[in-house]
């Protein structure tokens, strides 16, 4: 049985791989490692093995990894990739990186809200539904720039890029990882400040090596780091 920093290890060098076919620099892609209904022990065991970037997905689950005594005084770098809804905003607005999943105006607006009250600036991503199956969340593609130019103007959040979980056929996914990217670019051509969208949220454990050739600037592995569960 392959250890987690052995595969944390293999897929560095599969990431490397795929950035050198694309001609990127393998600094460009952050690897994410997905550790939602992995317990605590697990996350330690692949932070000791250099991972320092971890996506969370429940929000309670989520509570009690970032207070367990084997992690809290770590410098975990949380990122909270699942559904969020508007109500949960406030337990977690303070205790991770970035939000991956803010997938409508409203949410967005709460998130605002919260950020000013507790006077942070928070980043998050724009979920998008590229793939069109409505079991996923995510906004419309066609739906993302109108509403983007009233969120460029909420105060205490700042947009940073998109998100999207793509199909599993992996010929589907790559154009839909190729269609996010062009929303990206489009959404640069009516941003204040096109500077600050730089990510790109897409690509897992079946389907990374796709997504980096597609402009991937962060992957989201969990299967293949901590196995299935």
């Amino acid at each position: 049985m392959e250890s987690i920093a052995s595969n944390i290890e293999a897929i560095r060098e599969q990431i490397a791989a795929a950035c050198r076919e694309a001609g990127r620099d393998p600094s460009e892609v952050r690897l994410i490692a997905v550790s939602k209904t992995q317990p605590a022990s697990l996350v330690k065991e692949a932070f000791d093995a250099g991972q320092i970037e971890f996506g969370e997905s429940y929000v309670q689950e989520f509570l009690d990894k970032y207070e367990h005594p084997l992690l809290e005084h770590l410098p975990v770098e949380w990122h909270f990739i699942g559904h969020l809804q508007s109500n949960k905003i406030r337990s977690i607005i303070d205790k991770v990186r970035l939000i991956h999943g803010i997938d409508k105006f409203s949410t967005a607006e709460e998130l605002s809200k919260r950020a000013f009250q507790h006077n942070l600036q928070v980043d998050y991503l724009l979920e998008v539904n590229t793939s069109g199956e409505t079991s996923k969340y995510g906004m419309q593609p066609d739906e993302i720039l109108s509403e983007a130019k009233a969120l460029f103007h909420l105060p205490n959040i700042t947009l940073r890029g998109l998100m999207t979980i793509a199909s599993p056929n992996k010929i589907m996914a790559r154009k839909e990882f190729r269609q996010l990217r062009a929303l990206l670019e489009s959404l640069k051509t009516i941003a204040p400040d096109p500077s600050k969208l730089t990510e790109l949220s897409m690509g897992m454990s079946g389907d990374f090596e796709e997504a980096i050739h597609e402009g991937a600037t962060m992957i989201r592995i969990g299967t293949a780091i901590f196995g299935w569960r």
